[in-house]
């Protein structure tokens, strides 16, 4: 299943990398981190939206609904 959220708060590479590091913990099949967006792909078997934005809330950013 693939996923996009849109992002508050990222400014910059540094607000990515913080992103990408949370999201590696989660096991997604893959995942790209831009300024302001996350797009995944995943398993719905291993894995749940609900895991993804705790990860992105967790790295310090708010999803935008």
């Amino acid at each position: 299943m693939e996923i996009e959220y849109k992002i508050s708060g990222m400014s910059c590479q540094h607000c990515v990398l913080a992103v990408k590091k949370e999201l590696s913990k989660i096991g997604l099949d893959s995942f790209e981190v831009e300024i302001g967006s996350v797009k995944a792909n995943f398993d719905e078997k291993k894995t749940a939206p609900a895991l993804i934005e705790n990860a992105i809330t967790e790295a310090g950013f708010s999803l935008i609904k």
